[in-house]
């Protein structure tokens, strides 16, 4: 994912910053609303996170001037500016989310991702509730795993890990990642409770279990 993310605040930014590309993702950084125009006029975002006080140009500026120019990216603000008016006020310019400052990092990272699912599947025109790789098919409308045309029988957490790992295939999530995602807990509570349940995953989607390789330090990733 391609996030532009336009913060006057060096240390909020590059708090941020670090955070998203921990996650894989590209970010570009544009310290004013001039700059931040001008990044999303010359190159292809999936979602600007937008602060509203900025120097110069104010963010609601940015959000108005891009929705005037026919630009559709997804914006989220983010902002110490927390009233309801002024929630009110931002999403009426064209803005699609927003998160008020101080932020809880996982609700971000959450809240990108919905804006990002939201744009593709409306640019398809429908949602990609199918995930397939190889012989490996996960429906996650009807919470059905099949190999080979064979149906498995898969537990709850089961269910939730293979559709994370397979509808990002080729990133690299990371133990706590899967843990907060699945799990919804910081530390594992088990010690090893990823990897026990990465480990049945391989073994109930033979022979496609390598698909799931282990990146040392770092955590797992989903196809080759």
């Amino acid at each position: 994912m391609n996030i532009l993310l336009i913060e006057d605040e060096l240390r909020v930014a590059d708090f941020i910053r670090r955070g998203l590309k921990a996650e894989g993702w590209q970010v570009e950084h544009a310290p004013d609303g001039e700059t931040g125009l001008e990044l999303v006029g010359a190159y292809p975002f999936d979602v600007v996170v937008l602060d509203l006080m900025l120097p110069g140009i104010s963010g609601q500026d940015v959000c108005q001037r891009m929705r005037a120019r026919k630009n559709h990216t997804p914006i989220l603000m983010l902002t110490a500016l927390d009233s309801t008016d002024e929630r009110v006020a931002g999403l009426k310019l064209g803005a699609d989310d927003y998160l008020p400052k101080p932020f809880d990092f996982d609700e971000l990272i959450a809240r990108i991702e919905a804006l990002r699912r939201r744009a593709h599947e409306f640019s398809k025109g429908a949602s990609d509730d199918v995930l397939a790789h190889d012989g490996l098919k996960y429906d996650r409308s009807a919470l059905q795993l099949s190999v080979d045309g064979q149906e498995v029988t898969l537990s709850a957490k089961e269910r939730e890990l293979i559709s994370m790992l397979m509808a990002s295939p080729g990133k690299v999530h990371s133990r706590e990642r899967i843990l907060n995602a699945v799990w919804g807990t910081q530390e594992d509570p088990l010690t090893n409770v990823v990897d026990v349940y990465i480990a049945r995953l391989r073994k109930k989607i033979a022979p496609y279990g390598d698909l799931i390789s282990t990146v040392r330090g770092a955590g797992y990733r989903f196809g080759k």
